[in-house]
């Protein structure tokens, strides 16, 4: 008698699968469908280039006048800043972001820990300072220097949301919601995206904020940030329970195990969550560093005037 899997029958004869936005679950997953599935249909795309526009427009513009501006902050904000944010949702990549956690994660990571980081170091609002008129430049201060921005940007309130936000999202049925509706997932990789900004603008930006704390404070906040990553992904590769409810098991995916997904998910969100950390950690030090050798001449040269007036002093004298 010939015998047959109930699963696989069960899986075989299930009709195609609506992923977020009634689109169809698209097949396996292969690096070669990260470039194929490209699309520049989204508001998201359309931000990132009205974003590079003005960054370019305003170097333009400094360049105009004789003003120099560094090539570093330049390719920062281009490169991995906006590109990173376009290489996770504009790439081929968006067509499984409800389709596979771990390709939800690795959104995750890049929106939220890897994009925000170049982009503070980037120096937008600096730059825009340096180009604007003359009232909205005012415009731009006093919004840097409200109330509400002294808020946000405070490190603890910053470290509290970026914190507090992920557990919100993974262990409630917000998550499920957002898998259900295109556009409310597209709202969560905005939301990704500023709670990075939130939290390491303050940290390792380069932008005038008020209330910004010195060095040694800024490291220790990243250092406990550290296994904040860990026990996410450690929780979510041991759970007894499928994230998004029945969302994965219903879309009926012959190649993929929610299950091993899942798994595979936990581990990009700790390993990439510490590697992350560990090259702040590094690059807030080296900030330190070159704080401290600017200090250094800047004493330097104060003393060498104080001794110069001295002399002449002398000599009058």
């Amino acid at each position: 008698m010939l015998h047959v899997d109930p699963i696989f029958a069960a899986t075989s004869a299930a009709p195609p699968s609506l992923a977020a936005g009634g689109e169809a679950v698209p097949p396996p997953f292969t690096v070669v469908r990260v470039f194929t599935e490209t699309r520049f249909d989204s508001w998201l795309a359309l931000g990132l280039v009205v974003a590079a526009g003005l960054y370019l427009y305003g170097v333009h513009r400094l360049r105009l006048r004789g003003d120099r501006w560094p090539v570093a902050r330049t390719v920062a904000f281009l490169g991995p800043g906006l590109g990173g944010i376009a290489s996770v949702t504009v790439s081929g990549l968006h067509a499984y972001d409800t389709v596979l956690l771990s390709v939800h994660m690795v959104q995750h990571m890049v929106l939220s820990m890897i994009a925000p980081i170049f982009l503070a170091l980037g120096a937008p609002v600096t730059l825009a300072l340096r180009t604007l008129p003359v009232r909205p430049r005012k415009r731009l201060l006093a919004i840097v220097h409200s109330r509400i921005a002294r808020i946000y940007s405070f490190p603890l309130v910053a470290f509290a949301i970026f914190v507090v936000n992920p557990f919100a999202l993974y262990f409630t049925d917000l998550y499920h919601f957002t898998l259900q509706h295109e556009w409310a997932h597209e709202l969560v990789h905005a939301h990704f995206i500023m709670t990075g900004c939130v939290f390491f603008w303050p940290l390792v930006g380069l932008d005038p904020l008020p209330g910004r704390w010195p060095y040694p404070a800024r490291a220790l906040l990243m250092v406990l940030s550290v296994p904040f990553h860990t026990v996410l992904g450690l929780t979510i590769m041991q759970s007894t329970t499928l994230f998004g409810g029945d969302w994965y098991p219903s879309l009926h995916l012959s190649w993929s195990d929610p299950w091993n997904d899942q798994v595979v998910a936990g581990g990009v969100l700790w390993a990439g969550g510490e590697f992350v950390s560990v090259t702040m950690l590094a690059v807030l030090v080296l900030q330190w560093i070159r704080q401290s050798e600017r200090e250094a001449r800047r004493t330097d040269r104060e003393l060498d005037r104080q001794e110069a007036r001295q002399r002449a002093a002398e000599s009058a004298a």
